[in-house]
């Protein structure tokens, strides 16, 4: 096997793909419905997605669900969005668990609820004998806060004698990352138009291939899915290097 980052061109569907779902609003106001509606739509279109995985060779999906900066949305929309993880948790762990998908969870989870923590833990714990897909979900989580929160990690460590300073290097971060147990993302698409990250896994996409799609996130059907991860092959990802 070649080294991971070793130049790769045609090599067939990437192994780990995260998907900024971004629309679920407009896609609802467009028909005339209130912003939550289009949240519902979309947390139906992940379960498509994910169920799309194995067939196309994708190994890893990760999905940006709640950022640390959506907190600043409304009062009603916040409240909207944490009540629908809640039923989104208990309504699809039995079939994840039949589907061999195991979950896990990124992000701060000292702001959440503990209804909903506990849900979280326990969906983990359920699915952790799981390895047909790994689907990951970032929720509460920003890039600047994970690398924030790691580097506090490594510092007491530092502190505590545990880790040599001297040592320290860019192999030593992720270690303390989120994702320290997940390969970097090989590909990362964003939905409804925007070309933008929106602090999503910033350290671990510094290599990523992008694909950024008009598509509003509801709208994202297993075809639209299947042809961008089909067109992936074609990229060439050198890594800093060049042609040989």
């Amino acid at each position: 096997m070649a080294p991971s980052n070793s130049p790769v061109k045609g090599k067939g569907a990437p192994r780990h793909v995260a998907i900024i779902m971004d629309g679920n609003g407009r896609w609802a106001q467009a028909q005339g419905k209130p912003r939550l509606f289009g949240h519902h739509a979309g947390a139906k279109r992940v379960h498509e997605i994910v169920e799309a995985c194995p067939d196309l060779g994708v190994k890893y999906l990760t999905i940006f669900a709640f950022s640390t900066e959506n907190w600043k949305r409304t009062q009603t929309e916040v409240a909207g969005l944490m009540s629908l993880f809640r039923r989104y948790i208990s309504k699809e762990a039995r079939a994840l668990l039949e589907e061999g998908v195991r979950v896990r969870f990124i992000g701060d989870r000292v702001r959440l609820d503990k209804k909903l923590v506990k849900l979280m833990d326990e969906l983990e714990a359920l699915t952790e004998g799981n390895d047909r897909v790994h689907l990951t979900i970032a929720l509460n989580y920003g890039g600047r806060d994970e690398v924030a929160r790691a580097t506090k990690r490594l510092a007491q460590d530092v502190a505590a004698g545990r880790l040599d300073p001297e040592s320290v290097d860019e192999e030593t971060l992720p270690r303390y990352l989120d994702t320290c147990v997940l390969p970097d993302p090989d590909l990362v698409i964003r939905t409804s138009g925007e070309a933008r990250i929106s602090n999503f896994l910033l350290w671990q996409s510094a290599y990523s291939e992008y694909e950024f799609i008009d598509t509003l996130w509801p709208d994202f059907s297993q075809q639209v899915f299947a042809e961008i991860v089909n067109g992936f092959a074609e990229r060439e990802r050198r890594f800093g290097a060049v042609p040989a």
